[in-house]
């Protein structure tokens, strides 16, 4: 957070953006997006910490569900026929892939619950408040940082997080800081790009985007080892929702296709030129 307000700053002053200054009513106008990033990012953390990657994959897959749900009820959107069951295809793998899950963690899978809802609030509001074109993509991603920097301290002081960074005993190594001030360099820019499609594309498509990214981790963990124990059962779960995917990005790009632009009445053409009247 602290990476991103100090990059747009710096890119604010020397030109590269642009966006509304500090108000009043900054606050209001960016509600509820600083409480939701918050409890998101807390209860990712806290479901990676509990579970298993593999699972912790399949788990985050109902954040799809949620999603196309939320586009409904808020933005008013009906997903058609086939991107309905794309996305129950989607699930499909994911509850197959669970089905041979022994290690049940019911604080895990409350954080992962509780982090499906927040990604899909999160992702729905984000193209809310980007759509009102109030504070622009860079103002909403300034002020969220922003407003919830003494937010996050204040509950990593609550939680000895504050504390235990305090006493890391490598804060003087230089190859650590380079790769810590990297991480949080590269922390923006996935906030960054997230905003960016979530600005181009649906709420629907950048959260199946993110669920892709944590299955290509998975499938990462099958080659380097990790915490990844192989199971036929999650290996095909996996596969089946990785093929609701691909026939999710196929009828959304078919339906964009089909889509004709509406004919404005009122627009001229460009290159005309209108005729002048005889002397």
């Amino acid at each position: 957070m602290v990476s991103t307000v100090v990059v747009l700053t710096i890119s604010r002053k020397l030109g590269y953006v642009s966006f509304p200054s500090l108000q009043k009513d900054t606050f209001k106008r960016i509600w509820p997006l600083p409480l939701i990033f918050a409890g998101n990012m807390m209860t990712g953390l806290g479901g990676t910490q509990q579970l298993s990657l593999p699972m912790l994959t399949v788990l985050r897959r109902f954040s799809i569900l949620m999603t196309m749900m939320a586009e409904y009820y808020i933005l008013g959107i009906t997903a058609s026929c086939s991107v309905q069951l794309s996305v129950y295809m989607m699930i499909f793998g994911a509850l197959v892939a669970a089905s041979e899950d022994l290690a049940f963690n019911l604080q895990g899978y409350m954080y992962i619950s509780l982090n499906n809802v927040l990604t899909a609030s999160n992702g729905v509001y984000l193209k809310k408040k980007l759509d009102a074109k109030d504070l622009g993509k860079n103002g909403l991603l300034f002020y969220n940082s922003l407003f919830m920097i003494p937010v996050a301290l204040i509950i990593a002081a609550a939680s000895g997080d504050l504390h235990k960074a305090w006493e890391f005993q490598q804060w003087s190594d230089i190859g650590f800081l380079s790769q810590f001030m990297g991480s949080c360099f590269m922390g923006f820019v996935l906030s960054y790009s997230t905003l960016l499609c979530t600005q181009y594309n649906s709420p629907l498509t950048t959260t199946i985007v993110g669920c892709l990214k944590n299955i290509a981790v998975t499938y990462l963990g099958m080659v380097i080892g990790g915490d990844y124990i192989f199971s036929v059962t999650n290996f095909i779960g996996l596969n089946i929702s990785v093929a609701g995917s691909l026939v999710y990005t196929w009828v959304t790009f078919r339906e964009k296709g089909t889509k004709k632009p509406e004919a404005n009445v009122d627009e001229k053409p460009l290159l005309t030129k209108e005729k002048e009247s005889p002397a």
